[in-house]
């Protein structure tokens, strides 16, 4: 009778252990289905624009981008800010900030001027946006050729600066410096004909530089322009 008791006893832990472990495990699956469906924090991703407008002045330099970023996680991700940077370029190269937020590509006359705003991005979700990099004196004179670019975001839940998208700009493809509009920016090869425009436009654009240093540089060597001292010396 003993021995049938302790089996029985035996049998009746081993089943409490065996349903404990089933419980806890459905209670850890339970919590974590919630955790990776409702409340798990995601990240932006970008990808490469497959076209850009730009417009670059020896004072000047201003590129709309049209970019697509998505939200892997639940959460809503807050953008405070964006930066655009060229890693492989001199130090003379200044970021470009983030000044605007147009409606469309193309730029015209006819557009609202729109200052940069922090935005969300939903969670699980994509959205669309146009945005546009300035920076005075940038540096940047395209030269026709490949240019590294990355954009970084200040996003609400994290600090710092992260990096966002790290893509290829191909300036070779402005060959209207002075204009602001639309350039393919797929490798695609230049004709002839726009490969002389683009180097013609990149060689007045280092001229109007270097004329501007040279003004620069006789006001600041020539006496005639300082104030001078009218009186006598003691």
């Amino acid at each position: 009778m003993v021995p049938l008791m302790a089996a029985a006893a035996q049998n009746a832990s081993s089943s409490l252990t065996g349903a404990s472990v089933v419980s806890a495990c459905a209670l850890l699956f339970t919590v974590a289905s919630f955790w990776w469906l409702n409340a798990r924090q995601g990240r932006l991703k970008a990808w490469e624009p497959h076209s850009f407008a730009a417009i670059v002045h020896s004072s000047m330099a201003r590129l709309r981008l049209p970019l697509v970023l998505h939200n892997t996680g639940p959460k809503p991700i807050v953008v405070q800010d964006l930066i655009l940077t060229f890693p492989d370029e001199p130090a003379s190269h200044l970021p470009l900030l983030w000044v605007s937020s147009p409606s469309r590509l193309q730029p015209g006359p006819d557009e609202e001027a729109t200052l940069p705003a922090g935005f969300v991005v939903a969670g699980r979700e994509a959205q669309q946006l146009f945005l546009e990099f300035e920076a005075p004196f940038s540096g940047f004179l395209p030269e026709t050729r490949d240019y590294k670019v990355q954009i970084h975001a200040r996003v609400g839940h994290r600090k710092g600066w992260r990096p966002l998208l790290t893509f290829t700009l191909r300036a070779a493809n402005i060959v209207d410096p002075d204009r602001y509009t639309v350039y393919n920016n797929a490798p695609v090869e230049l004709t002839k004909e726009d490969r002389k425009r683009a180097d013609a436009a990149l060689l007045e654009l280092l001229h109007e530089q270097g004329d501007a240093s040279a003004q620069g540089e006789r006001r600041r060597r020539d006496p005639s322009s300082d104030e001078g001292d009218t009186g006598t010396s003691r």
